[in-house]
């Protein structure tokens, strides 16, 4: 059984900069690829203000409802950053069933609002087995990411070897040290195990650091898809990812 998976930092709808608010053109960017389960960070649960103005554009639902549409019917939001005028979060869209979603709050601090959103997904294979996915979106300092790795890895630790694990997401991990705790878990990079290394992916004009990662365990097969630049460059700050992975 074949899947395929996207993974992308929404950038709350806007490009970069925040000079346009896009995510219409967004909805079309991700429909074109025709993933399977869609992992998204910094997702717009609610914003009055930038509704306010930006009316014309501006979805009636929430910003993961509205990419999800009638394309995904199956989907999970995890709020992590709250403040006076919304929210926003990591978003799981999948075309078969969420049993169960669980959002992980892993802030270290109150500044920085970080959160690993945890879903299991039925296989439409006729078998009992699950899917686990998780999407990441981890902090900007090293000692965090380091401590929230750690919190990852118990997670994955926990779901029984049969079962597939999909981790991806935005990892900050501009230095590389994430590899080595997502080898000890067990955990493989689909690019790198393609092309000896994750790819660029920030910023998305221009990439120039490894900050977005798709990781797989228990799956037999999975290799990396490239997506074209366009339109990708100018729809966020990061570049998405994308992966197939045969279960």
């Amino acid at each position: 059984m074949a899947l395929r998976i996207l993974t992308l930092n929404t950038h709350k709808g806007f490009s970069h900069f925040n000079w346009k608010f896009l995510l219409p053109e967004l909805r079309d960017a991700v429909r074109a690829v025709s993933a399977d389960i869609v992992f998204m960070q910094e997702v717009l649960g609610a914003h009055e203000m930038l509704a306010s103005r930006h009316r014309e554009t501006w979805p009636e639902s929430s910003h993961y409802e509205f990419l999800a549409d009638s394309i995904w019917p199956h989907h999970a939001y995890g709020k992590n950053a709250v403040y006076p005028k919304g929210h926003h979060g990591n978003a799981l869209m999948s075309q078969f069933p969420i049993s169960s979603s669980r959002n992980i709050d892993v802030s270290i601090t109150k500044a920085e609002s970080r959160g690993l959103l945890y879903c299991r997904i039925r296989r439409p294979d006729g078998t009992h087995k699950t899917l686990h996915a998780f999407c990441v979106h981890l902090g900007l300092l090293e000692n965090h990411r380091q401590r929230q790795l750690a919190w990852l890895c118990e997670q994955v630790k926990a779901v029984p070897d049969a079962e597939p694990v999909v981790v991806a997401g935005d990892f900050n991990d501009w230095r590389g040290k994430a590899h080595k705790v997502m080898k000890d878990c067990g955990l493989t990079d689909v690019f790198e195990a393609k092309y000896g290394g994750p790819p660029k992916t920030f910023p998305a004009r221009f990439p120039m650091l490894r900050l977005d990662r798709i990781y797989v365990r228990g799956v037999r097969e999975h290799h990396p898809v490239k997506l074209p630049n366009r339109p990708w460059s100018r729809l966020s700050d990061h570049a998405p990812l994308a992966a197939e992975i045969v279960l």
